[in-house]
């Protein structure tokens, strides 16, 4: 995926972040977010690593080595911020603080379920705040890839890859599609430019609900 479609999915992110939120991100794609805050919006970016308050990548040859976001690339920081140790950061989260999280994944199932941490037979460092992040957040965001490499869908029925946590997945945001999770499956909201509802379908493992009031994104 290019880093122009990367920032696209990043830039669609960002409009689901209000005023006064405090916000977690994944690694990957979700990264990419404060980059596409607009100015004034006072957002609070918290970090597993021990840092809330995260601002937009510093530019190059501006990089401090001492800072950096969990995924271990450099950030900078926003008035208020705060540095903490990691049982202060999970403590953040466990206790309910966090207003939306935003994360990668590998699959999502029709009913929310995520599956975002291994494929089973390779080796990772762990899941890391993914599983308290996916239950104690009041958002569940997750940016991504339609398609896997092999050209099959990330969206499906039901998730073959292990679980990270059950029914926890709000909003899923793709390269092709904005799509809702709710109780009764779901539903396509938008339809990212070039492609068209049939594409979507098409490359859908998901049984997905739409009507005339989806929007086309450019």
């Amino acid at each position: 995926m290019g880093i122009d479609i990367r920032n696209r999915i990043a830039r669609r992110a960002a409009q689901e972040i209000n005023d006064g939120m405090i916000v977690n991100l994944g690694i990957g794609i979700p990264s990419l977010v404060p980059n596409h805050l607009p100015d004034g919006i006072n957002v609070m970016i918290h970090a597993e690593n021990g840092i809330i308050g995260i601002g937009p990548s510093p530019g190059k040859g501006k990089e401090d080595e001492n800072l950096c976001n969990a995924a271990g690339y450099p950030v900078t920081t926003v008035s208020g911020s705060s540095y903490f140790d990691s049982s202060i950061a999970f403590g953040m989260i466990r206790r309910g603080y966090i207003d939306i999280t935003i994360l990668g994944s590998l699959q999502v199932s029709e009913k929310g379920d995520l599956a975002n941490w291994i494929v089973p037979g390779k080796r990772v460092p762990g899941m890391g705040g993914a599983m308290e992040l996916a239950q104690k957040a009041k958002k569940v965001i997750v940016l991504m890839n339609h398609l896997d490499k092999h050209g099959n869908s990330k969206i499906v029925k039901e998730c073959t890859l292990p679980l990270t946590s059950k029914n926890c997945v709000d909003l899923i945001i793709t390269d092709m599609a904005v799509i809702k999770v709710m109780e009764d499956g779901l539903h396509l909201l938008e339809v990212m430019s070039p492609f068209t509802v049939e594409d979507i379908l098409t490359n859908t493992s998901a049984e997905l609900k739409w009507d005339k009031t989806i929007t086309q994104l450019s």
